[in-house]
């Protein structure tokens, strides 16, 4: 079943910021907004949670400094066992910079991986541009048509009051 969308597109960032602000004042969800560059505010503006990127890489960097830990440990103390120069087996400092290096990779892989996930990036999925200069030098913000109360009459005035130069009707098959 095609889905129905409106797209503004806009010449700078200040119309932007204006009609995502009348457009979530009158009651419209901003189904998304293409910018080529960020936009300082915008995240508010949209009523967007923060991200829960940061608590991926926390977790995946202490996974990795417990496992490198671990893995240095076992190495050095249980499995293979080596007097030098009379130092003692698990001598911490010594496991310092691979622990570094690996906590630091893990947050780093699980930070990227979460990301394409989430922003469904994964290779060979289409791209799902509403008009084809968003990504050049256009301003687009997308409504999504649900229901029969949705009124675009409405939205579309907000938009080009708001400083839209192009509005128009978009239909996005399955």
């Amino acid at each position: 079943m095609p889905r129905h969308f409106l797209v503004g597109c806009f010449a700078e960032e200040a119309g932007v910021l204006e009609a995502v602000h009348r457009l979530s004042a009158q009651g419209f969800r901003v189904y998304d907004v293409h910018t080529p560059y960020p936009v300082h505010g915008l995240d508010e503006a949209m009523g967007l949670r923060p991200s829960r990127i940061p608590v991926v890489a926390l977790l995946a960097g202490l996974a990795g400094l417990v496992g490198a830990l671990l893995l240095q440990f076992y190495c050095a103390v249980i499995d293979w066992p080596l007097n030098v120069g009379g130092k003692p087996r698990n001598s911490t400092l010594a496991f310092v910079p691979i622990t570094f290096e690996l906590t630091v990779l893990c947050a780093g892989l699980a930070t990227a991986g979460a990301f394409l996930l989430r922003s469904r990036l994964f290779p060979g999925a289409p791209a799902r541009l509403f008009d084809e200069r968003a990504t050049e030098d256009v301003f687009t913000v997308v409504l999504r048509r649900r229901d029969a109360t949705f009124d675009a009459g409405e939205a579309r005035r907000l938009m080009l009051d708001s400083g839209a130069y192009d509005v128009r009707l978009k239909e996005v098959g399955p």
